[in-house]
C-alpha cells in the first residue's frame, strides 16, 4: 500500500498537516481550490531563485494567511522588504482579500525533499551526470541527518535511445510505516533529449509519541516515567 499512493497523502491526519486549512462548501470550495492553485503558481514563479519549497494556506473572514517555507528567506525577502512586499500586494490583488504573509527559513535545505529533486534537475539541465547528481544529492542528506534516501530518475538519460529508469538508496526508507517522517516531492528536467523525472523520499525519523512505559516502585504502584 505504501508504494502505491503518494507518501505525504497517506500519512495527512497522522504525521503530515494539510497544507490548505479551511472549510467551504458548494460553489465555494472550488472558487478557492482554484484559488490555492493560482496562489501556489504564482509564488513559485514570483520567487523562483528563493528556493521555495512548501506554502501552507489558511483562510479566515476577510483575511488569508500564506506561510512560505523558504531555503533563501534574505532573497524573498529582498532588500528592507520590498520583493516579499511587491509578492503581497499581487497576492492581494489575485485573491480581493488581505493577505497575511508569513516567511520561515529551512534549516537543512538537503534533507527537504522538493529542494533536493529541483536542485537534481537543475543539475541535469546543465548537462551533469545523473548518476553524479544523484550520490553527491544522498551524501549530503546522510551528513545532515537523514535516516535514508531514494532517488529515482527516469527518462533518456546520458543522451540513451530507450528510456529507463535508475534507482539509488541509502538507508532506510519505510514507506508503509505510518509513523515514520517521510518527505517526498517529483521535480523534471527538461533536457535536449527529452523531459527526466526525478522522485525523492527522505527518511527523518519516527515523529508520533511512543507508548510511555510503566515502572513498579518499591511500593507496588505503577508511575510513568
Amino acid at each position: 500500500m505504501g508504494r502505491k499512493v503518494h507518501p505525504i497523502g497517506f500519512r495527512l491526519g497522522i504525521n503530515k498537516p494539510w497544507l490548505g486549512r479551511w472549510y467551504a462548501e458548494g460553489k465555494d470550495y472550488t472558487d478557492q481550490l482554484h484559488q490555492d492553485i493560482e496562489i501556489r503558481k504564482m509564488v513559485k514563479k514570483e520567487a523562483e531563485r528563493a528556493g521555495v519549497s512548501t506554502i501552507e494556506i489558511e483562510r479566515y473572514p476577510g483575511k488569508v494567511k500564506v506561510t512560505l517555507h523558504t531555503a533563501k528567506p534574505g532573497i524573498l525577502i529582498g532588500r528592507k522588504g520590498e520583493s516579499v512586499k511587491i509578492l503581497r500586494q499581487q497576492l492581494e490583488a489575485l485573491t480581493g482579500k488581505k493577505i497575511d504573509l508569513e516567511v520561515k527559513e529551512i534549516k537543512s535545505a538537503d534533507t527537504d525533499a522538493y529542494l533536493v529533486a529541483t536542485n537534481i534537475a537543475g543539475q541535469l539541465e546543465r548537462r551533469i551526470s545523473y548518476r553524479r547528481a544523484m550520490k553527491r544529492a544522498i551524501q549530503q542528506a546522510l551528513r545532515q541527518g537523514a535516516g535514508g534516501i531514494k532517488i529515482s530518475v527516469s527518462g533518456r538519460l546520458s543522451g540513451a535511445e530507450m528510456a529507463r529508469r535508475v534507482t539509488l538508496r541509502e538507508g532506510r526508507v519505510p514507506l508503509q510505516t505510518l509513523r515514520a517522517d517521510i518527505d517526498f516531492a517529483r521535480a523534471s528536467a527538461k533536457t535536449t533529449f527529452g523531459q527526466i523525472g526525478i522522485k525523492v523520499w527522505i527518511y527523518n525519523g519516527i515523529v508520533m509519541n511512543q507508548p510511555e512505559e510503566k515502572v513498579e516502585t518499591t511500593e507496588g504502584v505503577y508511575i510513568s516515567e
